[in-house]
């Protein structure tokens, strides 16, 4: 007969090993907090106002001149689809494209620093910090608008897309900077208050980040909201063929659109954010 009895040689399992392996494993599992999720996006942000400042300004251009695809894939989608109600819907999923590429490559864009390079400000408030993230929000807004300019000036007279393709983007820019002021300012909040969103999920859903960042870039270009960056591109591309003058391009769209932005991701999305794990942060602290 054959012995079925444990092997008297082996170690008894330790119950204490094998609750803290349990514990282990349950972390990993649970979803993270909103204070552990604050604290990523602090220390990134830290890290971004470390950053070298030619560093800054080459990835602000590259993601300005990049961001341009989110126009191009509209202008793909309104070219080839037929004119139905559907069309709008299907159209804007091209907005994402830009959008998609910036994010996942982590070029600099601004409307994310809105959020994530004003946390450690608010964390350690002081004018060292202050000077440094306006320095940092001046060079890539700069940036982005040079590598709008530069992508625009391509577009239009680089001769790589077809008159279908070219009309489509023009009917999208004429529409995207014909807000009058202060709707182009309310349009702009909600953009802010989805990027920062963007910028909050992320480190939470990283096996979905994709699709995270598509549904919502989506949202941004299906509500018809304003996006500073994006539609940089759009003004850029009229004004360098003269059908937008520089001073309704700022005054009428940039400067709104640019305070509208920052008001939905800092002054509003950010400071809830501030808000919800203040207590928490502070109790772990003490």
């Amino acid at each position: 007969m054959h012995d079925h009895s444990p092997d008297r040689d082996s170690p008894a399992p330790d119950p204490a090993l094998e609750e803290e392996e349990q514990q282990e494993e349950i972390k990993e599992a649970s979803k993270l907090s909103p204070t552990t999720i604050y604290e990523v996006i602090r220390l990134d942000g830290e890290e971004e106002l470390r950053r070298n400042k030619l560093s800054l300004m080459w990835s602000g251009i590259s993601a300005g001149i990049v961001i341009s695809l989110s126009v191009l894939g509209e202008a793909i989608f309104r070219a080839h689809l037929p004119d139905t109600p559907a069309r709008y819907l299907i159209e804007n999923l091209g907005y994402s494209l830009g959008f998609l590429m910036v994010i996942v490559g982590r070029m600099q864009l601004f409307t994310e620093n809105t959020m994530t390079t004003v946390l450690p400000l608010l964390d350690k408030p002081g004018w060292g910090v202050l000077g440094r993230t306006a320095v940092l929000w001046a060079i890539v807004l700069i940036a982005n608008v040079i590598g709008a300019f530069v992508v625009a000036l391509f577009y239009a007279y680089g001769g790589a897309l077809g008159d279908d393709l070219m009309a489509a983007m023009f009917e999208l820019s004429l529409h995207a900077v014909g807000f009058e002021p202060g709707e182009a300012f309310a349009r702009g909040i909600p953009a802010g208050v989805l990027i920062a969103a963007i910028v909050w999920m992320l480190p939470q859903v990283k096996d979905a980040a994709v699709a995270i960042i598509v549904i919502f870039t989506w949202l941004i270009a299906a509500g018809d909201f304003t996006h500073i960056v994006a539609g940089s591109v759009e003004m850029a591309l009229l004004m360098v063929v003269g059908d937008l003058s520089l001073t309704d391009g700022v005054f009428d769209f940039f400067l709104p659109v640019l305070a509208g932005n920052v008001i939905g991701g800092t002054a509003i999305f950010t400071m809830l954010i501030y808000g919800q794990t203040r207590r928490d942060r502070e109790r772990r602290l003490g």
